[in-house]
């Protein structure tokens, strides 16, 4: 295998060989503990939209809805009333930024396959959310660079992704197995992602961090 030039994560050099699984090579980093497919084997937007729509993600499911409010409690927590946020690759059903709106804030929605509008792009909000997005995102230090640019100061972002903690069963992981998952965040990864851009992190429950870009 010839390695990736860089953490696609952290953009740290000389990322290190993992495992090779079902014909798949994935590497990890050193600097931030990333665990990633490599990038010339990630799929493309036609199988990554057919498979999204395998899932389901109704506003109105409660189990749906409790499985959302280990990050919509803990985020309700630190804002204010009437926030200006936007739901970060909501999906087919945007479930969350429907539990955030009864909450009283303003949300707006984007997703590159189900709400496309970049115009939501061209604003900043007090809050961000991106739940079940980042183990898909193909170059994550440029999306959270773009996150970043979206927040405004002392604006919350809030990432749901299962943490990996488990080399040994990585082989064998239900989150390694979709074929849309192409990084895999481990709680230091993101402790460096928000350290990497100057934000305070929390980690408040498992699965869920919560970051806080500075107030200038």
């Amino acid at each position: 295998m010839t390695a990736p030039a860089a953490c696609p994560v952290c953009r740290a050099a000389a990322p290190l060989p993992f495992l090779t699984v079902d014909g798949r090579d994935y590497w990890r980093c050193v600097a931030c503990e990333a665990r990633f497919l490599d990038p010339r084997q990630q799929p493309g937007s036609d199988d990554e939209r057919a498979h999204y729509l395998l899932h389901e993600n109704d506003p109105d499911d409660p189990g749906y809805r409790r499985f959302l409010a280990r990050l919509a409690e803990p985020l309700l927590a630190k804002l204010g009333p009437n926030k200006a946020g936007l739901d970060y690759g909501c999906g087919p059903g945007p479930a969350l930024a429907t539990m955030l709106s009864e909450a009283g804030h303003a949300m707006a929605l984007y997703d590159p396959f189900f709400q496309p509008d970049t115009g939501p792009l061209e604003e900043t909000y007090d809050f961000i959310t991106c739940t079940e997005v980042a183990e898909h995102f193909h170059r994550p230090a440029d999306e959270f660079d773009r996150l970043d640019s979206l927040l405004r100061p002392g604006g919350w972002l809030g990432v749901m992704t299962c943490f990996q903690t488990d080399d040994d069963r990585f082989a064998t992981w239900h989150y390694r197995t979709d074929p849309t998952h192409v990084v895999f965040y481990r709680e230091a990864t993101l402790r460096t992602i928000a350290a990497l851009r100057g934000w305070w992190c929390d980690i408040p429950a498992k699965d869920v961090a919560l970051m806080r870009k500075p107030r200038r």
